[in-house]
């Protein structure tokens, strides 16, 4: 084989050689960027991966919130139904209380003029009997001091049962009241008109404008 030919086989070998390996670098360059286009496929599957994952977990969040917000809301609404219950529970008791207070004082008064009116009515009595011995002292001995001693304590007792707020009832000369006298029998009179108290047989006594016991008279007919 003659020197050119060999040169010739030479040259054309190392151009097959060259182009093997421009095809190698070719396919490895490919090779490359497929492999970084899957890397970046992937690192952008990642992230859509981690923002659905961040939005799913921020939704939870959100819906996780929003349950302890209802709870809340509806615990709140349960103790302001308890609070106003309560309240209006003690404000009843109060009133019923109030009513209560009331009453018993309303009775308290009640008993206590009644448990008055009782005494009074035993202790008139006595201020009859004094109104009649006095009436048959003669009058030569009115001045002496049996006599002075009797009329001072019959005038303190009056003077006590006045302060009780116990006064005795007009009688005679005033027109006959059914509220305040009793008659007892019709009399004629030229003094006084018909329908007048010409005289007073027992005294009679109010107590705080109540009526303890009517006064017994004589009516002019």
């Amino acid at each position: 084989m003659s020197d050119e030919i060999k040169k010739d086989l030479q040259e054309e070998m190392q151009d097959q050689e060259t182009e093997e390996s421009i095809e190698d670098v070719k396919a490895d360059a490919a090779a490359g960027q497929e492999a970084d286009a899957e890397e970046i496929q992937e690192e952008h599957d990642r992230a859509e991966a981690d923002e659905k994952g961040d939005a799913d977990a921020e939704n939870k969040e959100d819906k996780k919130s929003g349950k302890k917000k209802l709870k809340f809301d509806k615990k709140q609404d349960a103790m302001k139904e308890k609070i106003d219950e309560l309240e209006d529970r003690v404000k009843r008791q109060m009133a019923e209380f109030e009513n209560f207070r009331k009453r018993t004082e309303k009775e308290k008064a009640a008993m206590f003029e009644t448990g008055a009116k009782s005494v009074i009515e035993k202790i008139l009595p006595v201020v009859d009997n004094f109104e009649r011995g006095l009436a048959t002292i003669p009058e030569e001995e009115k001045g002496s001091a049996f006599a002075e001693g009797m009329e001072m304590i019959y005038k303190q007792l009056l003077g006590e049962l006045e302060k009780m707020d116990v006064k005795p009832i007009q009688a005679v000369g005033e027109e006959f009241n059914p509220d305040f006298h009793n008659a007892v029998m019709q009399v004629e009179s030229e003094e006084y008109e018909s329908g007048v108290v010409a005289q007073e047989l027992l005294k009679g006594y109010t107590y705080r404008d109540s009526v303890v016991r009517h006064s017994m008279v004589a009516v002019v007919s």
